[in-house]
């Protein structure tokens, strides 16, 4: 089944609509007339459009994603790949009934996964894709939506652009994935999805919700059309008990700790273990934990605060926690409620558009999703 990426979005009416999206489900691929969608349950998708519309929510699908950007550039690399293209998108939203497209092309004119087709005009060529797929009479209806990184597309030059307002004409908001600042490939134990880092140490300083929004907004896209993507997960880490406290206590942790870089901690039950990527190469297991991960762990209890006998910090600056299990020795970077309503106070002071939460089903109980949506006004 696929994982579901839950947005949350304010519309100019004041009217919510919940728009759950099938995340990864649809991969490009080097025919610009076929789109994979083999990674998830194809069958599931008429039963996710209908049952949509039933409740009245918008059904779009993402194409792309992590593992499913390999042949984004191609298909956009020339003037008649991206006609075609266009004429594959539309049909898939003509078959579907879809309301919307969200692209999730991980990343334009930069290497993500490792095997990505990449050129140095990939963002011009998606411009001018979107410019021709909303000049179709169809696609000038369709609810479009990118996910992006925590800073614009790259230009030629290898380098953030200092101006991406053609994208705020032809897509109906970005979502600022704010997650996987920090993880197993960074120098030390930071936060997965931190709030803000303007107040870490300029060492510390690897982005952040406020950070990205800023640069986003001052490259041309207004806050209202800006969705915050929010992390139900976290990531853990193998840190000793002499990296993990402070010297001489046995209960404060001690922030931005090393660990192990050697050593590769399994996740919760949903985490991708070891085994080779999409591009041939071996990976260890993610260590990805979901927030109900955190409570099968025995980090939480089920009301979502930390549990007897495991060591925990908020930090102040990014707005996140760390949980640590002197035991196992597996620290977990994490938001919890404190965390979401946090981003959801940011949302509605900023006047952004909502929120995306990869995923909604590493919620516990609507813990998190209850939390951003009270502090958000929705």
């Amino acid at each position: 089944m696929a994982n579901l990426k839950s947005l949350q979005l304010g519309t100019p009416d004041g009217i919510l609509i919940q728009l759950r999206a099938f995340r990864s489900l649809l991969e490009t691929t080097s025919d610009v007339n076929f789109l994979d969608l083999s990674g998830s349950n194809p069958d599931l998708l008429p039963q996710f459009v209908s049952e949509a519309h039933k409740n009245g929510v918008k059904a779009l699908v993402s194409i792309g994603g992590w593992t499913g950007s390999t042949g984004f550039s191609t298909n956009v690399g020339s003037a008649d790949n991206r006609t075609a293209f266009v004429k594959t998108v539309l049909n898939l939203a003509k078959k579907y009934k879809l309301d919307g497209i969200d692209f999730d092309w991980e990343y334009p004119a930069n290497q993500g996964i490792g095997c990505n087709a990449i050129n140095p005009n990939d963002t011009a060529n998606f411009l001018a894709f979107l410019q021709e797929l909303r000049k179709d009479s169809l696609g000038s209806t369709l609810i479009l939506s990118a996910a992006v990184a925590t800073v614009p597309f790259f230009g030629p030059n290898g380098s953030p652009l200092a101006d991406v307002s053609g994208f705020a004409k032809v897509l109906d908001y970005i979502a600022i994935m704010n997650y996987d600042i920090w993880g197993p490939w960074s120098s030390s134990v930071g936060p997965n999805a931190p709030l803000n880092d303007t107040c870490a140490s300029p060492a510390n300083q690897q982005g952040s919700a406020v950070s990205a929004v800023q640069r986003w907004n001052q490259a041309g896209i207004p806050f209202h059309q800006i969705v915050l993507g929010v992390a139900a997960y976290g990531h853990s880490f193998k840190v000793s008990k002499a990296d993990a406290f402070v010297q001489g206590s046995n209960t404060q942790l001690v922030a931005y700790p090393s660990f192990d870089a050697t050593a590769h901690p399994s996740g919760d039950a949903w985490d991708d273990g070891a085994g080779v990527d999409e591009c041939g190469n071996a990976q260890a297991p993610g260590g990805d934990v979901d927030f109900w991960g955190m409570v099968a762990g025995g980090y939480l209890k089920a009301d979502g605060t930390p549990n007897d006998g495991i060591a925990f910090r908020f930090d102040s600056c990014s707005q996140t926690p760390y949980a640590y299990n002197s035991t196992t020795e597996i620290m977990v970077s994490f938001d919890n409620a404190q965390s979401f309503a946090a981003k959801g106070n940011f949302i509605r002071e900023a006047n952004l558009r909502g929120f995306a939460t990869w995923e909604a089903g590493g919620d516990f109980n609507d813990i998190l999703l209850d939390s951003i949506r009270k502090a958000a006004g929705f």
